[in-house]
């Protein structure tokens, strides 16, 4: 069996609900996507959704790079022998993670049609749903509450929110959420980088009556000393993400103690099998992992979702990035349903 055709595209895909976050405004996501077929007549599909902010890619790279040298490695090659496909791009594409994660999750598409099996359980089948939560962008308070009511009505059960930009709105953000939503939703924080390790501290203690599940990356990622500074000091579990793309990064937080939980996303690291390795290694450590996504059509959060379902060290999903795009056109990808996720088998796309 042999890789016979390589198509490449790309989509720009609108959000019906723009966000903020603290370095950037989105109110659209361009995918890129990638379609394998194989000389028996196979079909694999991948996708990334570059961000040039944390991973450095463009969606003008990562189609220069899935038509130049991901199709010297493809064309012609056994889809069944991955592990060679992946570790040859692992050098040539060093620095394109979205470009590797798109292949990869193509090839894992392949293996589970040909095996006829989902690629969870091909994986290891952990459990067959996990519960995500859903971010609230950074909003004044009125508007920050009804969003979050809007969400809980729809039957999310974890709310994510975005700040780092006034660590006093913050506060007062956080704690009127709590009030409006009850004791039974789930509130985790992310600051994106946008706070001092003062700042931190001072979000963990005013809103400590709230019960923030998480904090997320709260320091600038270069500044990995404050990340531990906060980490050790803030009684609260510290998420390490934007300091977080690969093996090597997981296992310099994990040596050093600079996190008690990772962000695994497939656009930083290269792909499912990438994150299934930093996950082991994370469990080893004793460090808690969580699924992340960027803004990325159903079909790369059902990558993401068949990692989350196979590793039993994954704790956390956070796996909305589909949820607000127009049009997308593997919308059928995952079934969202009282804020559970489960995946569906994929139908075929053509660019």
């Amino acid at each position: 069996m042999r890789i016979a055709k390589v198509c490449v595209w790309s989509m720009n895909l609108r959000l019906a609900q723009p966000y903020s976050v603290a370095y950037e405004n989105i109110d659209q996501a361009v995918n890129v996507f990638l379609r394998l077929e194989t000389d028996r007549g196979h079909v694999g599909l991948g996708c990334a959704n570059p961000d040039e902010v944390v991973c450095g890619e463009t969606p003008a790279s990562v189609v220069a790079g899935l038509e130049g040298l991901a199709r010297e490695a493809l064309e012609g090659a056994d889809p069944l022998k991955s592990a060679r496909i992946r570790e040859r791009l692992s050098k040539s594409l060093a620095q394109a993670p979205a470009v590797r994660a798109a292949v990869d999750m193509a090839l894992f598409d392949l293996l589970s049609k040909i095996a006829r099996l989902p690629v969870y359980q091909i994986l290891g089948g952990y459990r067959d749903r996990i519960m995500t939560s859903v971010t609230v962008g950074i909003l004044d308070s009125d508007e920050t509450v009804r969003r979050a009511l809007d969400l809980k009505r729809q039957g999310f059960r974890a709310l994510k929110l975005k700040g780092g930009l006034d660590v006093e709105l913050d506060i007062e953000r956080v704690l009127a959420v709590r009030a409006a939503v009850g004791p039974t939703v789930e509130l985790r924080f992310d600051a994106n980088q946008g706070y001092s390790v003062a700042q931190s501290l001072r979000l963990v203690e005013h809103t400590r009556h709230a019960r923030l599940k998480l904090l997320e990356q709260p320091t600038p990622r270069s500044e990995l000393e404050a990340l531990g500074t906060v980490t050790r000091e803030a009684p609260l579990p510290i998420m390490a993400d934007e300091s977080l793309m690969g093996m090597r990064d997981a296992f310099r937080i994990a040596r050093r103690g600079l996190a008690d939980m990772i962000n695994v996303k497939l656009m930083k690291c290269g792909g499912i099998w990438p994150a299934m390795e930093i996950s082991s290694m994370a469990r080893a450590a004793s460090l808690e992992v969580m699924i992340g996504c960027m803004d990325e059509s159903a079909l790369g959060i059902a990558a993401a979702l068949h990692v989350a379902l196979a590793h039993p060290g994954v704790r956390y999903a956070d796996l909305d990035g589909h949820l607000d795009l127009v049009k997308d056109p593997t919308a059928a990808a995952v079934v969202v349903r009282d804020g559970m996720l489960s995946p569906r088998p994929l139908a075929d796309l053509d660019p």
